[in-house]
């Protein structure tokens, strides 16, 4: 099985640590089972895009549920009856149900998915409430500045 080298992601991402480990849990614990297979990309600090490929699928086979900290993509294929199995000389292509669970990181929500050329996107944007994100505090009663944002004061 090839193994996922996450160290990049990980220098440069604050609060995926817990996805990214149980990514690579995940990928140890299943040995071999690897279907559909998929990519994970990061677009920029706060969006990210989910790759899965989905062959033979059609979008009304395929389930996209996202519940807090967690997104769960199935897909669910009729089974082929004995007659239509005959008509193949060689099944390479897989054509059975999965099951893929992708544990999210705070405040990630999906964005949109689409599907093409067999190709199943899940596009995911973390965004942080205004409550939560970091705020610069000034010694000696100045002015609290959202990091990021330039103050008049400073």
């Amino acid at each position: 099985m090839r193994g996922f080298d996450l160290t990049p992601y990980r220098r440069s991402t604050v609060g995926f640590d817990r996805l990214f480990d149980l990514i690579e849990n995940n990928a140890r614990a299943v040995q071999g089972d690897n279907y559909p297979p998929f990519n994970i990309e990061r677009l920029s600090d706060d969006k990210y895009r989910v790759t899965l490929a989905v062959a033979g699928f059609r979008e009304d086979e395929l389930d996209i549920v996202a519940q807090q900290n967690l997104l769960q993509v199935s897909g669910r294929k009729a089974e082929i009856s004995n007659d239509e199995r005959a008509k193949f000389v060689h099944v390479g292509i897989a054509n059975r149900s999965f099951e893929r669970r992708f544990e999210l990181a705070d405040f990630v929500r999906v964005e949109s998915a689409n599907l093409a050329d067999g190709l199943l996107t899940i596009e995911l944007v973390r965004e942080v409430p205004e409550a939560m994100k970091p705020k610069k505090i000034a010694i000696n009663g100045g002015q609290i500045v959202e990091i990021g944002k330039q103050s008049d004061a400073a």
